[in-house]
């Protein structure tokens, strides 16, 4: 085991390409086999492709535009919908083995980067689930290489100043800023991240000259790029996507009258170890602590053989974007993916941390190669872990497909036209995945009762089917009947109990009603909310 800095060292390329090209093909197997459902979010992500628009009330269109690409391949699947999630991770990976080998020149580190990348929950996770932070992931890692290579003067010439500022670069920053913020409007924190670390190099040397200019250049063409359709879009829709966002963050409505609370950092911190791990969090805190110490010094002990842009670069885009959304959970609840940014340089701090830490025999350096191993096979092979549904967190992904055959039957049996029966839901979750998982995948509707805004809500309702029935599907089990909804029709059933399936076990719990004669009310909550 001592050996393994050395092979890493002497065939990082044939280590890369293991690492990558295995877990790639699990991943392939993953979904091949079909061993989850799609989670709610990728199913109205694919329910976007088929009202392909500038963009969306809560995120950017590139993620319909990559799920349209793949779905185009393999049909309207889970397999085609989540291939991109693949592709998506099997380009970072590539990035990240390049970038830290290649450009930085430290392959044993690239590998143990690869290692940790693909030993991390939350990775793993972006490398099967479609969502928007698989895009965003891949195009911030280009950009953060692109940044570094942008601080380094140009190579000295007979035609140039040895200090002048590369153009390609700059460039590039521009091209994936502006995709990132088209995958995720988060991408703008990338702006401030790389004027931080501009300034941080200033204390200790000097930036090549003309980089500020075209850093801003650049930044602004890739705000022009990423924003100039949700412009248009949200210009056309009274702005209700930007103020989704600005609700969504705290920073204004409801959330943002109460300065101070205390009662969601706790969750927020056992989100962040449960998609880190608490052992890689360690060494990303040891180690971007201590790149941060190294460049604010500018002497002393340097523990990961950094240079000064290098460890400036990697401080900056982990410490200060993980410890914001700590704070800001002490105002406001932060979704534990927010902070999935600042692991692309932290995941790349940690391989420079254990690879010193290896190298040094630290004690249990075994344990954490065999707990990376067994969370990666436990990932793969969840459906064989005994655990209770309530501590399984794939629990509630499963058991959409025996709804949609449940839902099917009802029209049948319960209707007197099955072809004039529509579906539909309150919650913009539940809404997408019946549109995907009721067989013919038809158009499905999500009324609008107590809940905020979604992006159903600017779409038409079902106004052009006065006289049709409707089945109406909720969450768990209820046994009252919602007002607004008696209001829609002429005749309401009971509620039905649904115990769902999955592989012949106990899956998710939902409740029907069977809705009879639309009057063609559709409601609309007058307060508004985003």
């Amino acid at each position: 085991m001592s050996s393994l800095n050395d092979s890493f060292k002497s065939k990082p390329v044939i280590w890369a390409v293991a690492i990558i090209f295995i877990s790639t093909f699990a991943r392939l197997w993953f979904l091949g086999t079909g061993q989850l459902n799609l989670v709610q979010d990728e199913s109205q992500y694919w329910d976007w492709t088929r009202h392909m628009q500038l963009t969306y009330y809560s995120k950017g269109p590139l993620i319909a535009w990559i799920i349209k690409l793949w779905t185009t391949v393999f049909g309207n699947t889970e397999f085609g919908v989540r291939f991109g999630s693949v592709v998506g991770s099997f380009l970072t990976q590539i990035v990240l083995f390049w970038g830290v080998a290649r450009m930085w020149k430290r392959p044993i580190a690239a590998v143990w980067t690869l290692i940790i990348y693909n030993s991390m929950p939350v990775y793993l996770a972006l490398g099967i689930l479609m969502t928007t932070d698989n895009p965003f992931i891949l195009c911030w890692s280009c950009a953060l290489f692109a940044l570094y290579k942008a601080s380094i003067p140009h190579p000295p010439g007979l035609d140039r100043d040895s200090n002048e500022s590369q153009t390609k670069p700059f460039f590039l920053i521009s091209i994936f800023f502006g995709i990132g913020i088209l995958a995720k409007y988060t991408m703008l924190g990338f702006a401030g991240l790389s004027v931080m670390y501009g300034l941080l190099l200033m204390r200790r040397e000097r930036l090549p000259r003309g980089f500020w200019r075209k850093l801003f250049l650049s930044l602004t063409g890739g705000i022009f790029l990423g924003f100039l359709p949700t412009l248009i879009w949200n210009m056309q829709n009274n702005f209700v996507g930007y103020k989704h966002v600005l609700h969504l963050i705290g920073a204004s409505g409801d959330k943002a009258s109460q300065l101070l609370r205390f009662d969601r950092f706790l969750p927020f911190l056992g989100e962040q170890i449960g998609m880190a791990t608490p052992w890689w969090l360690f060494f990303m805190f040891i180690g971007g602590f201590a790149a941060l110490a190294f460049v604010l010094k500018g002497k002393g002990r340097n523990l990961m053989n950094l240079n000064h842009r290098q460890s400036a670069l990697l401080a900056v885009f982990f410490l200060p974007v993980w410890i914001f959304f700590f704070l800001w959970s002490f105002h406001a609840k932060v979704l534990g993916n927010w902070a999935v940014i600042s692991y692309v340089s932290g995941v790349m701090i940690a391989g420079f941390a254990f690879e010193s830490f290896w190298g040094r025999r630290g004690r249990f350096r075994s344990l954490w190669m065999s707990l990376s191993v067994v969370i990666f096979v436990v990932l793969h092979f969840q459906n064989l872990v005994p655990l209770p549904d309530h501590l399984n967190p794939t629990h509630r992904l499963k058991g959409w497909t025996d709804l949609g055959q449940q839902v099917v039957e009802l029209e049948k049996s319960q209707f007197k036209d099955p072809s004039k029966v529509f579906v539909m839901s309150d919650e913009y979750d539940m809404t997408a995945a019946l549109a995907f998982y009721v067989p013919g995948q038809p158009r499905t509707y999500c009324a609008w009762t107590d809940r905020r805004m979604n992006q159903y809500d600017l779409w038409p309702g079902p106004e052009d089917k006065i006289g049709w029935d409707c089945v109406y599907v909720i969450k768990k089990f209820h046994n009252n009947t919602n007002e607004e909804l008696k209001k829609m029709f002429k005749r309401v059933s009971s509620p039905i109990h649904l115990q769902t399936t999955f592989r012949g076990k106990p899956s998710r719990k939902f409740t029907v009603y069977l809705c009879y004669d639309y009057n063609g009310y559709w409601p609309r909550d007058p307060r508004l909310r985003f």
